[in-house]
């Protein structure tokens, strides 16, 4: 599923990523963990396309997204990865069920078959009298949730989360790390998951630990 080569990445002088190789099967739940700038988001935006590495290749689906041109890349990245963050990154303006539709109406997806999904994610997650509040009148777990059903749009084989849960609760962050694992068993989708929460790194399949840019413990 999700396979990192040889990945190497600098800013600058520093050496952020010194050779890591990775390998995730399709539908594990792996976190990765570490001391903050042991490059964990680093590896995280690699392997979701958003960096490019210095050197080594990732491959996703089979297919090696290192080689790919930018405007291919992008599309690539609309259409198999997810991406949930520590802050929710809602467009203000927006409810969030238009929040939620956007992923797919960059996908060209038809506006009301991306209205109808974005409403059955509502449903599933429990904000379906949430849908035309705007996030300022969401709660910080409601924001998330909606953040979730924003990468869920596009059925992504991928989700890359990048603490997802900091900014929560510990109620909100518990509701939240079920919520992978149900998406997980309902869709097979494999997740990719930094985090500082030791509760949530205990509940993956297996966790990589960095340390000074390298993988210290995979297990």
């Amino acid at each position: 599923m999700i396979e990192a080569q040889g990945i190497y990445k600098s800013f600058g002088n520093v050496n952020v990523i010194k050779g890591i190789d990775i390998h995730i099967d399709k539908g594990e739940i792996v976190t990765i963990v570490g001391a903050s700038g042991a490059g964990k988001s680093t590896l995280l935006q690699i392997i979701g396309t958003l960096e490019k590495a210095d050197k080594g290749n990732v491959i996703i689906n089979g297919q090696n997204v290192s080689k790919m041109n930018q405007k291919t890349l992008a599309a690539f990245r609309n259409k198999n990865i997810g991406f949930v963050f520590q802050f929710h990154h809602l467009l203000p303006e927006f409810t969030a069920l238009e929040n939620i539709c956007i992923p797919a109406f960059i996908a060209g997806t038809n506006k009301s078959n991306a209205l109808n999904k974005a409403k059955q994610l509502l449903e599933y997650l429990n904000l379906t009298d949430r849908a035309n509040h705007k996030p300022s009148m969401l709660s910080g777990g409601e924001q998330q949730r909606v953040a979730v059903a924003r990468a869920l749009i596009n059925d992504p084989a991928v989700i890359l989360a990048d603490e997802p849960s900091g900014n929560l609760d510990s109620q909100n962050a518990k509701e939240l790390h079920e919520l992978f694992f149900k998406l997980r068993e309902q869709t097979g989708q494999t997740f990719v998951i930094v985090t500082h929460n030791p509760d949530l790194a205990k509940m993956a399949d297996r966790t990589l630990t960095i340390k000074d840019g390298k993988i210290e413990s995979n297990k």
